[in-house]
């Protein structure tokens, strides 16, 4: 028999407690140790659930981040409700950001002399062009014939 197995009344070998260890987080704790031990690994689980929810909080505040990137600039989860806005109020801002527009254009006036007035073709060039068309069909139906 070894020395790391140990007989079981059916006739059965099975391995120590000592080959068992329990895994708590990065710690492998073998199975029937002391309560010193018992308490260093307490102390060790204490300490990584400390940075892991440090490292939460990271991943928060860059989720935040990134949900704030969609032009609100406030995140989806934040504790402020959103903003409600009557409608007799957004017709003022509307009637304010009109006016506003009205005074940036009347100072970017264009002197009438600069615009180009609308292209328009004559009469007689019209029937030209007409008379030219009408032979180029003529042409195609000649030679369907």
């Amino acid at each position: 028999m070894r020395s790391d197995t140990r007989r079981v009344p059916q006739g059965k070998a099975v391995p120590s407690a000592a080959s068992h260890p329990i895994q708590l987080g990065r710690n492998k704790i073998p199975e029937g140790v002391t309560m010193p031990n018992l308490e260093n690994a307490l102390q060790q689980l204490r300490e990584e659930r400390s940075r892991t929810r440090l490292q939460v909080q990271t991943l928060d505040k860059a989720i935040s981040v990134i949900e704030s990137l969609d032009g609100t600039g406030v995140s989806r989860k934040s504790a402020r409700p959103t903003r409600i806005v009557s409608a007799a109020s957004r017709r003022k801002m509307a009637r304010a950001q009109r006016a506003r527009w009205a005074r940036v254009k009347t100072h970017n006036v264009v002197p009438i002399a600069a615009k180009r007035g609308k292209h328009t073709i004559s009469a007689a060039g019209r029937r030209r062009i007409a008379a030219a068309q009408r032979a180029r069909w003529a042409k195609v139906r000649a030679a369907k014939k």
